[in-house]
């Protein structure tokens, strides 16, 4: 599949979606086999899809970060890479829901995904109302809660039963964790470990020398990530766990 120019102006987008539809157009008149032709086209309009759709995401990035900084905290969706590290970190055979905390448009949601958590045992906290209704849009099988992640054991409620047996198996943490006081980093983190088996990731990225959440505050293991330098900022993952 071809690779994509990422787009700067609408004249520009306007003239590559033409300059597409003409080379198609002329693949299309040179075959005449169905099938191989059927494929062809699904994957062109897939990866115009995707291409058209990034910039469209940086633009409600930025403009819910001119509008709420403190509550967004980047001015863009985290990067493909920097998600698939996130999600590297989260075992898909640990039984339990995967909370996603400020999934944004869903970048972390499809690592995921493709990480192979089922869509049914994804429960994301957004507190944007735009992205929340374009993640219910992008993810319908994911359970999506319009909600204030800092309370997110209110939010779980309607997913999570602690007498089922089957505790928290992630949080993976998109939040700007360092616009909010440190009491308030802390109780998030004591609250996420309390709902979580020992062992299970806190998983949270930021653009810091140093950890969201310091070793002193609390009981609980801690390690971290090299620098995903392919992001705007390059970030670095931290994951916590329940001390043993």
């Amino acid at each position: 599949m071809r690779q994509f120019e990422k787009p700067t102006l609408v004249g520009g987008l306007r003239h590559k979606v033409r300059a597409e539809v003409r080379s198609l157009k002329t693949w299309i008149d040179k075959r005449t086999d169905v099938d191989e032709l059927r494929h062809r086209v699904r994957s062109e309009v897939d990866c115009l899809k995707t291409w058209i759709e990034k910039p469209r995401d940086e633009v409600r990035f930025l403009r819910s970060w001119i509008d709420k900084p403190l509550m967004v905290g980047a001015v863009a969706p985290s990067s493909p890479e920097l998600a698939r590290r996130m999600a590297s970190f989260v075992d898909p055979e640990r039984p339990g829901l995967v909370v996603e905390l400020g999934p944004g448009t869903g970048v972390v949601t499809e690592a995921l995904l493709a990480r192979g958590i089922t869509p049914e045992r994804i429960v994301g906290i957004e507190y944007d109302g735009d992205f929340f209704r374009l993640l219910r849009q992008r993810h319908p099988g994911v359970h999506f809660v319009h909600g204030d992640a800092y309370r997110m054991r209110h939010a779980v409620a309607p997913f999570f039963d602690a007498t089922l047996g089957r505790p928290i198996a992630a949080v993976v943490s998109s939040l700007p964790l360092f616009t909010r006081p440190l009491s308030d980093r802390i109780r998030l983190l004591d609250e996420s470990l309390a709902l979580m088996a020992p062992g299970a990731p806190f998983i949270q990225f930021s653009y810091a020398l140093v950890p969201p959440v310091p070793r002193s505050a609390g009981r609980f293991d801690l390690e971290r990530t090299g620098w995903v330098v392919r992001n705007l900022p390059p970030a670095r993952v931290w994951i916590y766990r329940r001390a043993t």
